[in-house]
């Protein structure tokens, strides 16, 4: 038999994950986290946005908080999102760990790579996305955007009463610490196996994935992808949101 007789390989499908049941304190009172609005549009809507606006990206689970999930689904059907991916909507868990892995039970079969992406970071470009999405499909199991740090990081021993003095532990090389970002991306068989051995409450999928003893590669990520998290972040997103509108001419 020859190899032109030999079917085609099936083609590498990619799902999105993005929790949006966090509450977002540090931005103060008032609605969600991902519920605020960023130049007139939930911060969501813009976050799946830029997960369908991969080419590569076929499905977008969105993980609601367990109470909102009707205003979640009215949010989505209000805006206009691309026809060609899916949307799916799942009620969230208490903790973002248990927000991801519902998303992750929601999935159908046939998704090989998975995404993970913060809702709090609405702007990220999809060259981002796409370089993610083409690590896994070079075969990385866990990849993550980050960025090198601009500022000096100093280990402390934390004070037992906030605003009291820190002592310095230890002065980390800097050129060896990467500001890891979103979307991060799996092997969809190495995420869940992750879920499934791993609990402790973290903050980072590839963290559980590196509790595996499985590597996670970095590509850069982009100074964009930035996490909305509090007041001042929102003055710089709505200011990249304004220049993004006057270089695109709407």
């Amino acid at each position: 038999m020859s190899d032109d007789s030999l079917p085609a390989p099936a083609p590498t499908r990619t799902a999105a994950v993005i929790p949006a049941a966090g509450r977002g304190v540090r931005l103060g009172p008032g609605a969600p986290k991902a519920l605020r609005t960023l130049g007139g549009t939930p911060m969501l809507i813009h976050a799946v946005r830029a997960l369908a606006a991969s080419r590569a990206v076929s499905l977008v689970v969105v993980v609601a908080p367990p109470d909102g999930t009707a205003e979640v689904k009215s949010l989505l059907d209000a805006h206009a999102l691309p026809e060609r991916t899916d949307f799916l909507l799942v009620p969230g868990g208490e903790s973002r760990q248990e927000s991801v892995r519902l998303g992750l039970d929601a999935l159908p079969p046939g998704y090989d790579i998975v995404l993970v992406h913060d809702a709090a970071r609405p702007l990220v470009p999809v060259d981002t996305v796409d370089a993610v999405i083409e690590a896994v499909r070079e075969g990385a199991p866990a990849v993550v955007p980050a960025l090198p740090l601009a500022d000096t990081v100093k280990e402390v021993e934390p004070a037992a009463t906030q605003g009291e003095p820190e002592p310095v532990l230890a002065t980390p090389e800097r050129a060896r610490l990467r500001a890891v970002q979103t979307p991060q991306g799996f092997d969809r068989a190495t995420l869940i196996r992750a879920h499934e051995t791993v609990t402790d409450d973290v903050t980072d999928d590839a963290g559980m994935v590196e509790q595996l003893g499985v590597t996670v590669v970095v590509v850069p990520g982009h100074e964009e992808a930035f996490k909305v998290t509090r007041p001042l972040d929102l003055v710089l997103a709505e200011a990249v949101l304004a220049r993004r509108r006057l270089n695109d001419g709407f």
